[in-house]
């Protein structure tokens, strides 16, 4: 199910979801396409948010000329539970489908993605100003800080598969590419013995919807000029 590279369904004439289910939030990930993963109030409203996306998500994957979705027919093949980390605002659970074992194409396409996402996000980031508008509430990182958060957030996940490093600096590219390398390392390499607390395809989903959901953020709230 994984795509063209893995020797399974080349690709699915649908797009294949599963659902998060929290009580005050529901996200809705496009099982295939790390990043491409958008949240609602009900299955209704994630569901659409995900569609309405879906030429954001293509225009990430086309600049790093890589395959991208064409269809959003929907097929959703797991509702899965959620818990405080769905309501807070993550994707905090992890699918049967991305327990499966990939094969090695696969891997390569999953990290391929998740680089055009991080790609994606410094090209925002460049073209972003220092201060951003104030969201709904008011509220909301400035461009430097958003960046630094999404840096932690990637130290954090890593160490979920084993790589450890500290946090680095937004303003240190030598400590970002060192870091991005090794998770790239990672997900491209067969899982290790014993396989660490997150599934590759898991990995790959979460780091690249939190680095698409912050720099879409960005986009949307930068001031004009």
């Amino acid at each position: 199910m994984w795509g063209p590279a893995g020797g399974r369904a080349i690709m699915a004439p649908v797009t294949l979801v599963c659902l998060e289910i929290g009580k005050k939030r529901v996200f809705a990930s496009a099982l295939q396409w790390p990043g491409w993963s958008r949240s609602g109030r009900s299955e209704h409203d994630a569901l659409e948010s995900l569609a309405s996306y879906l030429g954001r998500y293509r225009e990430v994957l086309q600049g790093a000329r890589l395959p991208a979705p064409d269809v959003d027919d929907f097929v959703v093949t797991e509702r899965l539970p959620g818990d405080m980390t769905t309501d807070f605002g993550a994707p905090g659970a992890i699918s049967s489908a991305e327990r499966e074992p990939l094969a090695a194409g696969d891997r390569v396409r999953l990290g391929r993605i998740v680089a055009a996402c991080w790609s994606y996000f410094d090209q925002v980031a460049a073209a972003s100003g220092p201060q951003l508008r104030k969201g709904p509430r008011g509220g909301g990182r400035d461009r430097d800080p958003m960046v630094d958060h999404v840096l932690a957030a990637e130290a954090a996940y890593a160490r979920k598969v084993g790589v450890r490093h500290p946090k680095p600096s937004y303003d240190d590219p030598a400590a970002v590419a060192v870091l991005r390398a090794d998770v790239l390392a990672a997900l491209t390499a067969p899982p290790p013995d014993p396989e660490p607390s997150w599934p590759l395809p898991y990995l790959a989903r979460r780091v690249a919807w939190h680095v698409m959901d912050h720099a879409w953020e960005m986009q949307d709230r930068s001031l004009p000029g």
